[in-house]
């Protein structure tokens, strides 16, 4: 007995049982009648028995061809579905993705896109987990991630950047506070206050620890906090000052006693980039992800 039956061999088999006649079925897998009639015949005889009754009126199935044919529209169902899904996977339509933001692309940008993507692309599987800029990079060179979502004014080596989208840093402030009647001002002019940041070595919490000793003085931090809106309340409770983007806390501002007063500082407007590894192609699922966030 042969080792392995071809499913080309196995249509013909259940298209013959299908209509009854191997030229009806011939017709409809566009074989020459001879061509469907030879693989009947080889396959039986590497089966060792007859899978049809051939008459003048047609064919018709043995009871072990009976139990063939069953079994045969199971595999060739099977067959069938794999081949869906490997083409949705060559073709992007299908698979896994994996990627690491930044809170501000999580907050400002992220939802909106990310619904919409889904909505169109059902079978794409997404896991994004949230990380500081500066941790992205090297999880993107260790291949933990396809992409992420980052804020750095300098590219790290291995990695190529795609513009994505800006936001705009603001100093938050108590509304009651002297700061909060300024239109416009500089890190600078706010040195004296006590800080509220952001822990864990983000992004912006560099950018203020940098701005601060550019100009010779250090930054007084009061508090570091998890997330945008812990550092909102503690800055509308009176015990210090924070800098966020505005994009992000938009709810917060509505809510809470805080005034926001734009920075003059050139860092204050941001560009949050797609970083991927140099040189490695993207799986079909993600180029089709990044492709359309950059749309």
């Amino acid at each position: 007995m042969q080792e392995s039956i071809d499913l080309g061999t196995l249509r013909v088999v259940v298209a013959a049982a299908d209509h009854g006649s191997i030229s009806a079925a011939s017709e409809r897998l566009q074989l020459a009648v001879a061509a469907a009639s030879s693989r009947i015949t080889a396959l039986e005889e590497s089966l060792g028995f007859r899978i049809f009754e051939r008459s003048s009126r047609g064919v018709q199935l043995t009871p072990a061809g009976q139990m063939l044919v069953q079994r045969a529209r199971a595999l060739l169902t099977d067959a069938d579905r794999l081949a869906q899904h490997l083409q949705g996977y060559s073709q992007g339509l299908q698979g896994q993705v994996r990627v690491l933001a930044n809170t501000s692309a999580l907050l400002e940008v992220l939802p909106q896109r990310l619904q919409r993507f889904m909505t169109e692309h059902p079978l794409i599987r997404i896991d994004i987990e949230e990380r500081g800029s500066p941790e992205i990079p090297l999880a993107l060179i260790e291949g933990r991630a396809d992409f992420g979502v980052v804020d750095l004014p300098v590219p790290p080596a291995g990695l190529a950047f795609t513009p994505f989208f800006h936001d705009t840093l603001v100093l938050l402030a108590p509304a009651t506070h002297p700061l909060a009647q300024r239109r416009r001002l500089r890190l600078a002019d706010a040195l004296d206050e006590p800080f509220i940041t952001l822990s864990g070595g983000t992004a912006l919490s560099n950018r203020l620890m940098a701005s601060a000793a550019e100009v010779g003085r250090p930054l007084n931090v009061r508090m570091r906090m998890r997330g945008f809106d812990a550092v909102c309340r503690m800055v509308a409770a009176g015990l210090g000052v924070g800098v966020l983007p505005l994009e992000a806390i938009a709810p917060q501002l509505a809510h809470l006693p805080v005034t926001a007063i734009p920075l003059a500082d050139a860092w204050a407007q941001r560009q949050h980039s797609l970083a991927t590894r140099a040189g490695v192609p993207l799986s079909p699922a993600a180029a089709t992800l990044l492709q359309a966030l950059t749309r």
